[in-house]
């Protein structure tokens, strides 16, 4: 209304209102960092989990031991313990890919029908 009127308008800066900045880029160094010296170096540690997560780690581990106890067929509860638990995370697994397909394919029939409202 008044272009003039800025001149008067009072602009009050009290502590912390000031510009931010924030830095969003995620870091994980808190992860390693947090390896204690005597178990393991933490850049070596994050070089490998760059290579491969723990999870693919130990999924191998499992695979293979597994592998190797049945050429012995040596059957013991350990080995059957490993397996339940080998299973019970291949169904986690595929039980969250079905609800990642079911969802996809939800998102493309919306697409679908809003392409034909629109056509």
């Amino acid at each position: 209304m008044f272009p003039w009127f800025w001149l008067w308008a009072p602009q009050l800066r009290l502590p912390f209102s000031g510009d931010v900045a924030q830095d969003i880029e995620p870091r994980l160094d808190w992860f390693f960092n947090g390896i204690k010296p005597q178990a393991g170096n933490a850049r070596i540690e994050a070089q490998a989990f760059e290579v491969a997560s723990y999870g693919h780690q130990l999924g191998l581990i499992t695979e293979a031991l597994i592998d190797l106890a049945e050429r012995q067929q040596a059957e013991s509860e350990p080995l059957r313990e490993l397996r339940a638990i080998r299973d019970r995370i291949e169904a986690i697994k595929a039980g969250e890919h079905e609800r990642e397909l079911a969802a996809l394919e939800a998102r493309v029939r919306q697409l679908r029908a809003r392409r034909a409202a629109v056509d």
